[in-house]
């Protein structure tokens, strides 16, 4: 098997990961792996001392929002597949506006869809997301159409500092023909503010294992085809990933052939429409049970995210003697309602057993370096304030 090398690159300079990551397209370089910690290795030359199939133009590293570690392999013709589909969607290929870490998938498809219209990205930086900063950069694009990808607390912040009337930021959101909202859910209280204000905002939906987002707005983009199988969402197409690096059990576990078309099971719950729709429930693995009954965490969020204060809340399962697990809301900010009339509300729309148990404030929420809310830490400090 022809074999190209890794090569290991400090995603806190993008600029490098750009230039990496046309070398990798192009075939003249090694395998892109951004890493949040640096290029440097034992090897000293930054190939990390790995080989992968010669298809293979980036390794996305991540621990996931659950803590369990990953490697994905994405071939050069899968990247290229998805940003030929995002321009697609979204009317044509323009100048990007990176504002997400260039070693999280959604932040490194930024920089393939600029190579690809042969386009120069605007890096926002590093450090607290600012939404000052960001229009300060949004400013400086130039290209016809332009675009960018954000995570919903960015878009909250973006959204709460043009509220509070600053021009500047207002305006530079409606400078953009396109922002990608990924990587969680985006609350329709979130979405229909910033459009308020003149976004144009396109929700959506994919992993590392699709080349990033590949469902915009709940329908499939590019030759992308999503189906429900047993309740769960699979998703075939050329933005597949090759699988898992040096772990064949998860990868077979993931991907699958039926009737010669490759697969790849998402691990969503969620149902396709008759007209090609695609709603997302949650995580199946997000799913607690309450009293014998079972409860979907993600539906308990998103009722929550729709009450003024809790629209970044994170719910999680929490250990109880009495009922086996019950759903506790962990939050950052000033909540509108108190927890009897949060539990009404939830357990109105949902059911009693839905109905959170309690309400646990900290001082800054936790988050993983793509953004988003690291649950794994969530969860330890409910269960260690419920304690």
């Amino acid at each position: 098997m022809v074999t190209r090398v890794l090569r290991v690159v400090d995603a806190t300079r993008p600029e490098d990961v750009f230039r990496a990551l046309g070398d990798a397209l192009t075939g003249t370089g090694g395998a892109v792996v951004p890493r949040p910690a640096g290029g440097g290795d034992a090897s000293g030359d930054g190939s990390g001392g790995e080989t992968v199939a010669q298809n293979v133009a980036l390794v996305i590293e991540t621990s996931g929002s659950t803590g369990v570690p990953k490697r994905v392999a994405l071939s050069a013709d899968a990247l290229l597949a998805s940003a030929a589909a995002s321009a697609g969607a979204l009317g044509g290929q323009g100048q990007w506006l990176l504002a997400l870490p260039a070693h999280y998938v959604a932040g490194a498809q930024v920089l393939v869809r600029s190579l690809a219209a042969q386009t120069e990205p605007v890096y926002y930086g590093s450090g607290h997301f600012d939404a000052k900063a960001f229009a300060e950069s949004a400013g400086t694009l130039s290209h016809d159409l332009r675009y960018t990808s954000l995570v919903p607390v960015q878009l909250a912040r973006i959204v709460e500092n043009a509220e509070s009337g600053s021009r500047a930021v207002a305006s530079a959101l409606r400078r953009f023909d396109g922002i990608l909202v990924g990587g969680q859910a985006l609350s329709p209280d979130l979405r229909e503010r910033a459009e308020r204000l003149g976004a144009r905002i396109v929700a959506t939906y994919g992993s590392s294992e699709t080349a990033g987002g590949c469902v915009y707005d709940g329908v499939p983009i590019g030759t992308t085809a999503v189906r429900e199988a047993s309740g769960l969402l699979e998703i075939s197409g050329p933005v597949l990933a090759e699988g898992y690096l040096g772990d064949p059990d998860r990868t077979a576990a993931s991907f699958h052939e039926d009737a010669g078309v490759r697969w790849y099971r998402t691990g969503d719950l969620g149902e396709v429409s008759a007209d090609g729709r695609v709603t997302v429930f949650g995580r199946s693995d997000n799913v607690i049970i309450s009293g014998g009954e079972k409860v979907l965490l993600d539906a308990v969020e998103r009722t929550v995210h729709e009450v003024p204060g809790f629209g970044q809340a994170v719910v999680v399962g929490v250990p109880n003697a009495e009922w086996g697990h019950v759903p506790v809301v962990v939050t950052d900010e000033a909540g509108s309602l108190s927890l009897q009339e949060l539990r009404q509300l939830v357990g109105d729309r949902l059911g009693r057993a839905a109905a959170p148990a309690a309400i646990v404030e900290i001082d800054r929420m936790p988050r993983l370096a793509s953004g988003k809310p690291d649950r794994v830490a969530l969860a330890a400090a409910a269960r260690e304030r419920q304690a």
